[in-house]
Parts: C-alpha cells; sequence; structure tokens
C-alpha cells in the first residue's frame, strides 16, 4: 500500500464533492473516486431553492443568476386552480446540473482535493479502499454512491427493503420561461416539474408511480402546459428513480454515508441536494471531533423537516380530493401559502410549523 489519505470519497457527485469540500475546509486531506467522467449529469429538476444556495456559498461555491435563471418562488397548478408564493428570502435559481457539478469541481479543485475520475473502487480495506486495483488507506471513508450505494451494502447498514419508488422523466425545451416561478402541476397520475433554466429555456420533469407515464403522456395529464410547449424544441429524455427512504444508521466504524445513500426524500420536495450540503457540514464536524456518532444525530435532525414535508406533499398525490380542497383553500389564503413554503425552505422554526398546520385545518374546514 503505496497511497494514504485523511478521507476517501467513493461518489463525485454533488453530495461527494460538498463532502469533500467541507472536509478539505478542515484541513483534512481529501481524495474522491467516482467510476463517471465529469460533468456529470442526473435527471433532476434543476431549481435549487434558497437555503441550498446559502449552504453552498457556505462551501464556498457561489451560483449566480446568470449562469442560470432566479426565480422568486413557487407556483402550483391544477387544473384551473393556480396559487404561487415568494421564498421568505432571497430567490432560487435554475440551473443545468452539469453547470452545478463543474461549479463543484473547481471549489474541490481550488482547495487542493484529489480527484480521480473513471476509478473504479471495488470494496473495501482493513486499511481503506480498493481502488483500481490498488489499496488505499485513509481514516475515514465516505459512500456518496446514491440510491443503490455499494458501500451501504458493503459495511452491512443496508434495510431489508427500500421504499416504493417514482420514476421521474426530464426534457429541456427551447422556449422562453413564461413566469418568475418554479411551478408544479398536479395531475391525476403525476406531477410536472416546470423550472427555468435560462432565459431561453426551460426543464420539465414528470413524475409518477407508475413508471409508464412519460413526456409523451403531458398531453393527457397537463394540457395546458402540452399546448404551451408544443412548438418547442425538446431534447431527449432522460430518467431517474425517486422515492423517501431512511436507514437506522448512517454510519459504521470509520465508513459514513451521505446525501442519497444515507436516505433519500422524494424529488417532490426539492431539497435533496440542499440536505446533502447541510450534511457534509456536519460530517466534517464529526471528523475533527473524531465522533461519527454525532453525524448521526445530526443526519437524523437534518432529515426531518424535508421529510415531513416530502410526506405531506405526498399525501397530496395519493388524494386527489384532498388535494383540490387544499389547493383550493392555498388559492383564497395566499399568505397560508407564503408560510407553508417559509417552512419549507427552512426558514421559521418548528413552532411555527404547528401553528401553520392549525391556521391551515382551521381555513380548509371553513374554506
Amino acid at each position: 500500500m503505496g497511497q494514504r489519505t485523511d478521507v476517501f470519497v467513493i461518489g463525485g457527485g454533488p453530495a461527494g464533492l460538498a463532502a469533500a469540500i467541507a472536509a478539505r475546509k478542515r484541513g483534512f486531506e481529501v481524495v474522491v473516486a467516482d467510476g463517471a467522467e465529469p460533468p456529470i449529469d442526473k435527471a433532476c429538476g434543476e431549481g435549487l431553492m434558497p437555503d441550498a444556495l446559502s449552504a453552498l456559498r457556505e462551501l464556498g461555491v457561489v451560483v449566480d443568476a446568470e449562469e442560470g435563471f432566479a426565480f422568486r418562488g413557487v407556483r402550483f397548478v391544477e387544473e384551473r386552480t393556480q396559487v404561487d408564493a415568494n421564498f421568505p428570502f432571497g430567490k432560487g435559481i435554475g440551473l443545468r446540473r452539469p453547470v452545478l457539478h463543474q461549479k463543484m469541481i473547481e471549489a474541490a479543485e481550488r482547495l487542493g482535493v484529489r480527484l480521480l475520475w473513471k476509478m473504479s473502487v471495488t470494496g473495501l480495506s482493513p486499511e481503506g479502499v480498493m481502488a483500481g486495483g490498488k489499496e488505499i488507506g485513509a481514516r475515514w471513508v465516505v459512500g456518496a454512491d446514491g440510491i443503490r450505494s455499494r458501500v451501504r451494502r458493503w459495511c452491512g447498514l443496508e434495510s431489508p427493503a427500500l421504499a416504493r419508488p417514482r420514476y421521474a422523466f426530464r426534457r429541456h425545451y427551447r422556449i422562453a420561461p413564461w413566469g418568475d416561478c418554479m411551478e408544479i402541476y398536479w395531475g391525476r397520475k403525476a406531477q410536472a416539474y416546470v423550472t427555468p433554466v435560462s432565459n431561453q429555456e426551460v426543464c420539465v420533469v414528470m413524475i409518477s408511480r407508475n413508471a409508464g407515464v412519460r413526456s409523451v403522456s403531458m398531453l393527457d395529464e397537463f394540457p395546458q402546459l402540452a399546448e404551451r410547449l408544443a412548438s418547442a424544441h425538446a431534447s431527449r429524455e432522460s430518467g431517474a428513480v425517486t422515492l423517501t427512504c431512511g436507514f437506522d444508521r448512517v454510519y459504521r466504524g470509520r465508513v459514513a454515508l451521505i446525501g442519497d445513500a444515507s436516505g433519500s426524500v422524494d424529488a417532490i420536495t426539492g431539497e435533496g441536494l440542499c440536505l446533502s450540503f447541510h450534511q457534509a457540514t456536519a460530517l466534517a464536524d464529526a471528523f475533527a471531533s473524531g465522533d461519527l456518532a454525532s453525524y448521526q444525530a445530526a443526519h437524523r435532525r437534518l432529515a426531518r423537516r424535508p421529510t415531513l414535508m416530502g410526506r405531506l406533499l405526498l399525501l397530496l398525490d395519493r388524494q386527489p380530493k384532498l388535494r383540490h380542497r387544499a389547493l383550493r383553500t392555498l388559492e383564497v389564503h395566499p399568505a397560508l401559502f407564503e408560510r407553508l413554503l417559509a417552512v419549507h425552505v427552512g426558514a421559521t422554526s418548528a413552532g411555527h410549523l404547528a401553528a401553520t398546520g392549525a391556521l391551515l385545518s382551521w381555513r380548509f374546514v371553513t374554506v
């Protein structure tokens, strides 16, 4: 064994790079390995909420609106009902995933993180990892290799079964954005997330529990949106799986999991990346204290809000009558939607969440 490092990160996507950056900022020597070659793309909604942008800035990654498209809030659309709300602070930015990935790579390189692309990691070893046919020693190993994490399986942290997945299919359309919000369209069998990513392009993701509901289903599910996009040039469709799942533990020995490898929230929340950025900071703190149990506690705390909001949104997906009444309530009382959006992006306390829930319940009954 001729090589050693303090931290070895398996997976060079945003979660892995965030972990590497956070650890390097605390003085650790860091290596990242990934079998792919950058920039790495993924079928996602490409909208960064204000809390995600704030977490990125803490890591030293600054995203300018000129690199994508700034949006002021979120709009829900269902048939003849629609309601929107502004973010309580700042704006979100729609940004192509490869652009974000490249910016995080550059930030990691500036800090001195060693990046090993097209490098296959084949397993863990007593002293570190097996990568490229060699053993590389590491004090800490980070698994950032996604929902179907091999690292999770290697260290025996796999749960008996993952939750039922939903299926996401993304296309980009060459058309000028028609508004300044990220939009969520609610249909009978699916949702469509529309995020402006430039002055001449929008990202549209269709998500459903049925793998057969794809972009070609847009006319049936969302005729208004399909009509708007009918004349726009569309990119090739790409797909991914999204689900909500959690694990009893996110570390064992000197191996810790981060991002989707450590549990995930459904894409409907738009909070997956933000969650992984905050996890990266908590993990680096745990490395500095030499206590991964503190990361476990922080990981559980960080997941509570997005998991709760994800469950609420998925309930609306499963219950159309409830969804219609809820959206009608928010349309009549738009200030309620602003309160919910503030909760969603972490701008309020748990007490505010409880008060908002009570107020929503009352408005729901009286609308």
